[in-house]
């Protein structure tokens, strides 16, 4: 049985494709269990404290904490988009079968029609940056609600998965680069797959220590104590 170019896209896809995937399942395993360590763990700290302190704070600050949340809304919105219109591009560029370049001798690999349709489909994972932003919508309801009764966790699970789903529509597109390359060979997309991994693991590392949560209201109860001891001490008949 003679080996084939073709059957490089066997063998060297899904081990590139395998590397990304025990990766982000470690990845994963540190998020739940060790969620210091990783820069989304830090994030998801920062941002819960930043929550209490815009709910515990005055509502005339509201507008500040809106204008951010609009802002990763419009980063969504625009990386959503993005990720639409080069799904198209591909899906015509590959419908061109006249003037093909990704099925041309130049790529060493298995340059099948079927092999191109698996490609472009897998590049229809984007939708999260739309969830990502329906959240953080949802998020900026809350903030801005007149009345004080709205739950401290409900917007801290709002904020925080709008993040979640920020995070994973990255991981998108860092997959939409190993299947970009893949249209040029399973090669590029294998060394491609390992570099991503390395460079990943280096961005997904947090050595940064956590910020120590602050509490106002009990240091203010700490100096109240402190002042009616003093307070006591100076009133008190001396012998």
């Amino acid at each position: 049985m003679r080996f084939e170019k073709k059957d490089l896209d066997v063998v060297l896809v899904p081990s590139g494709l395998l590397i990304m995937f025990v990766y982000h399942l470690f990845l994963l395993y540190r998020y739940l269990h060790q969620p210091h360590t990783t820069v989304m763990g830090f994030e998801n700290y920062n941002k819960r404290l930043w929550v209490r302190a815009i709910m515990q704070g005055e509502r005339r600050d509201i507008g500040s904490c809106v204008s951010v949340i609009s802002s990763n809304i419009t980063a969504a919105t625009f990386l959503s988009s993005v990720s639409l219109t080069l799904c198209s591009l591909i899906g015509v560029w590959i419908s061109n079968s006249g003037n093909n370049v990704f099925a041309s001798d130049l790529v060493y690999g298995d340059t099948r029609p079927t092999t191109l349709a698996v490609k472009y489909v897998s590049l229809l994972a984007f939708s999260c940056f739309v969830q990502s932003a329906r959240h953080f919508v949802h998020s900026n309801y809350l903030i801005s609600t007149p009345s004080p009764s709205v739950p401290l966790k409900t917007v801290e699970i709002a904020v925080i998965r709008g993040g979640d789903f920020w995070s994973v529509g990255l991981r998108a597109l860092y997959f939409a680069l190993n299947l970009l390359l893949w249209f040029f060979g399973p090669i590029p997309m294998f060394f491609c797959s390992i570099s991503m991994a390395l460079f990943l693991h280096y961005l997904d590392s947090n050595s940064t220590p956590l910020i120590e949560e602050f509490d106002g209201r009990e240091v203010v109860k700490k100096v109240e104590h402190r002042l009616s001891e003093m307070a006591k001490a100076i009133h008190r008949p001396s012998h």
